[in-house]
């Protein structure tokens, strides 16, 4: 354990030392939210990734293979890749916008009152999901380390605060590169050595129930759903938008978007493999012990302690991008429209870096009186996607489109999917994919409606100079 722990405090010494080195990249609130628009191909697939690919597809994957999915637990990480990749085809109009924020798009196209809800939808699930990563990385911690989970959350909210107060996009950008490429190196490096220590492939598929090598055990309808839901919530997420927002321009977030895809969809099934192999040599275990079990009892320390440290920083890195998420609603959106206080360009970045810090404490605060992970997790989807989904894409992709389209979408969807949760799902019908599906049939439904009786069409998404002149 001493070998191990070494690498990850010095892994995580790095990784302040790149915020460090991010800060000196920061001139104005630009290059702070956006990383001054110059991210190329491979650092947005990179960072995309590594937002996407945190506790949920390593963790999360490694303890629904020990459970009950057995090996098409991947297809989790499938569904997202191909998520990432259906995004590949909006990304370009995301990039040509050149906004900051979702509900930027929304304000510009349906007015205010479209504007001011998905920028408090947006804000409130962007720090439900920090909450979520730090309760994530901290329950690693806590299992690796014994440390009590309270402490855990404390340590772990107050490191990835600090390097994302100190860089922004630049710093969550560059720590998100490394920690992409070395999860994906550090989980490929693992699989033989683990089952090299467990006695070999034969013993360890000999030792589990045949029926969890099933490929497709989860059912075509769940993959499917899953990524319907990828798709719905990578394309409105502002953590996951607020990137492709950072590409050099419309073919790179293209090859970013693309890249990322087909990244993700080769990583998907080593998790579910590690987590066969616990359950192969270690049945009685807790499923969310999986990965930390194999890494710790099967994995020489340097291979344990490089992975186990990519799964932290990567769950970190995900937190990150949605501490920066807050700040660029609250800054761009709220504070400076919503509230009608606009902000000096000068004192926009510190205003920024206050809000990181703030949402960073209220996140801490979340995951310390919570602990919980997926309830949250699915709460925050639906809340930031369902009602946005059809108002936000069509407002993209489509030139003829009415006010209140947008605006009853909104609403509606929200409704809906909250609604849907609350219920427990009816139908096995995940609450995101009911909230965008009534999301856009309401939009549809009311835009041909305002459109047959001559009502006047929004203004175009890409001409901040016509935003709100509805």
């Amino acid at each position: 354990m001493g070998i191990i722990w070494t690498i990850i405090i010095v892994y995580m010494a790095a990784m302040i030392g790149i915020g460090l080195y991010a800060k000196t990249k920061i001139k104005d609130s630009n290059d702070y939210h956006l990383a001054g628009r110059r991210l190329g191909p491979i650092m947005l697939a990179g960072t995309l990734a590594a937002t996407e690919i945190g506790g949920g597809s390593s963790v999360g994957v490694a303890s629904k293979a020990y459970g009950d999915w057995g090996l098409s637990a991947g297809w989790y990480v499938v569904a997202a890749g191909v998520g990432i990749l259906l995004v590949a085809f909006v990304a370009p109009y995301m990039r040509k916008a050149m906004a900051t924020t979702v509900p930027e798009i929304i304000g510009r196209r349906y007015g205010k009152g479209s504007y001011a809800i998905s920028s408090f939808l947006s804000f409130i699930a962007s720090i439900a999901l920090a909450a979520v990563q730090i309760t994530a990385t901290a329950s690693i911690v806590h299992i690796l380390t014994g440390f009590d989970l309270t402490w855990a959350i404390l340590i772990v909210g107050l490191g990835v605060v600090f390097y994302t107060y100190l860089g922004g996009m630049w710093s969550v950008t560059l720590t998100d590169f490394v920690q992409f490429f070395i999860i994906v190196i550090g989980f490929a490096i693992a699989v033989p050595f683990a089952f090299h220590n467990a006695g070999g492939v034969d013993t360890v598929f000999s030792n589990i129930p045949k029926e969890q090598l099933g490929f497709t055990k989860i059912g075509w309808g769940t993959i499917i759903g899953l990524t319907l839901m990828y798709f719905m919530t990578f394309s409105t997420g502002q953590e996951a938008v607020q990137r492709y927002y950072s590409a050099k321009n419309q073919k790179v977030a293209v090859a970013g978007s693309l890249l990322c895809g087909i990244l993700m969809t080769l990583y998907a099934f080593i998790p579910a493999v590690l987590g066969l192999i616990a359950l192969s040599v270690f049945p009685a275990i807790n499923a969310n012990d999986a990965l930390a079990t194999v890494s710790v009892k099967l994995l020489p320390p340097l291979i344990s302690g490089i992975l186990l440290s990519g799964v932290i920083s990567a769950t970190l890195s995900s937190a990150s991008g949605n501490l920066l998420a807050v700040a660029s609603v609250y800054v761009k959106d709220i504070h400076s429209t919503v509230l009608k206080r606009p902000v000096n360009p000068d004192k926009e970045l510190k205003l920024s870096k206050l809000i990181v810090v703030l949402s960073g404490i209220l996140a801490i605060g979340i995951s310390l009186f919570s602990q919980q992970i997926i309830p949250l997790l699915v709460f925050a989807f639906t809340l930031r996607s369902t009602g946005p989904f059809a108002a936000y894409l069509l407002g993209l992709l489509w030139d003829k489109v009415t006010p209140k389209a947008g605006l009853y979408s909104i609403v509606f969807g929200t409704i809906v999917g909250l609604g849907w949760q609350l219920a427990k799902e009816p139908f096995g019908i995940m609450a995101v994919i009911a909230g965008c599906i009534a999301s856009l049939v309401t939009f549809v439904i009311v835009n041909r409606i305002e459109l047959n009786r001559g009502v006047p069409t929004a203004p175009s998404a890409y001409n901040s100079e016509d935003q709100f002149n509805v």
